[in-house]
């Protein structure tokens, strides 16, 4: 269970100077693109918070959520776990099991309740026979768990949209967080899986300003998700040109030109994927040679073939998208999307400001 000690005491029990406090502040409100003016407020709201009392639940999922939570290193897992937050329910890293596991996240909810955070990754299969855990259907795990949560961040595309499991026939009726919880403030940080980043990023905001970041109209927080993969992307330079890559091993691939044509969906992907990256800041998909899939956006499996160009394709026209994605091809679909692109981060803005 979550200690009494506030985060500050807890770092200088362990040896954390002020300066490598402070430094972590600095990174934190640079990745939500916060202003630097913050990050003596940040400093002295975290050194007086305590943990709060986190509960994870799986549900239809690859576990490739987990996964990239444990490669996060800003901060690493080790310290999110052990100084930051108090993870007290999740399958895969808690040590109990059994009727201890599910003995252990009940008490978490007892003596936190109104105040734990619920994340959930995997979708929801409504028909209850198809996933259950300890006996209990995931349907009525999260209904149970969600009322006297704070706030619910559905990690992942699965349950921030329904993802793979929800394609189409969709065998287990599943559906996302967002389908079945009303009331409750709920952030989404879709991906495939989603860049760890952003997880352990959304955290420290709510931490440091005891509040959840700016959203965009999908529930995504606009630090990550403000701009599209497009916008970002090293080339860039190369689609406006009208350079393009007609194979994987042509000239144009080997000297780096755009995907658009071999499917790449980057113009209709929001993520930070090309300035964030992976491993660390290493790379991405792109940078390695494979055009995005566009796996953070909602139906992202039901909108066409992953090497079928957005122009010849139906990315984006899904039921669940709600804005258009048969935008043409060339610059001109670069231009319509970079307008759509402002557009929805103003009116993001906007609506975070009121």
């Amino acid at each position: 269970m979550a200690h009494n000690s506030t985060l500050g005491e807890l770092l200088r029990s362990q040896g954390v100077s002020r300066r490598a406090f402070l430094k972590f502040c600095t990174t934190t409100a640079s990745v939500m693109a916060l202003p630097a003016t913050l990050v003596p407020v940040m400093a002295d709201a975290l050194e007086q918070v305590r943990r709060p009392s986190v509960i994870w639940l799986s549900f239809q999922e690859c576990t490739g959520c987990t996964e990239a939570l444990t490669r996060s290193h800003a901060p690493t897992l080790e310290n999110l776990i052990f100084n930051f937050i108090s993870l007290d329910y999740h399958h895969a890293l808690q040590a109990a099991s059994g009727r201890a596991a599910e003995a252990a996240r009940e008490e978490a909810m007892r003596e936190n309740a109104g105040k734990y955070l619920l994340l959930v990754d995997g979708s929801i299969p409504t028909v209850k026979a198809y996933s259950t855990i300890a006996g209990i259907s995931n349907l009525d795990m999260l209904m149970d768990s969600a009322p006297n949560a704070a706030a619910i961040i559905a990690v992942g595309t699965c349950a921030a949209y329904g993802g793979l499991p929800m394609a189409a026939p969709n065998p287990t009726s599943a559906v996302s967080v967002s389908d079945l919880i009303k009331d409750k403030p709920i952030i989404n940080i879709p991906g495939c899986p989603p860049i760890p980043l952003a997880m352990t990023g959304v955290l420290a905001h709510y931490l440091t300003l005891g509040t959840l970041p700016a959203l965009d109209a999908l529930g995504r927080p606009l630090a990550f998700y403000g701009d599209t993969i497009h916008d970002r992307c090293y080339r860039r330079p190369f689609y406006d040109r009208g350079l393009f890559a007609k194979t994987f091993d042509d000239e144009g691939a080997r000297k780096g030109w755009c995907l658009y044509k071999l499917g790449c969906k980057g113009p209709v992907a929001y993520n930070a994927c090309a300035n964030v990256k992976w491993n660390q800041g290493v790379s991405f998909p792109i940078q390695s040679g494979h055009g995005c899939i566009g796996c953070c956006e909602p139906g992202f499996w039901d909108n066409g073939g992953i090497y079928e160009s957005i122009a010849r394709g139906q990315f984006g026209t899904g039921p669940q998208m709600g804005v258009a994605g048969m935008v043409g091809a060339g610059v001109g679909a670069g231009a319509a999307l970079l307008a759509r692109s402002k557009k929805e981060r103003a009116a993001a803005a906007h609506r975070a400001a009121e």
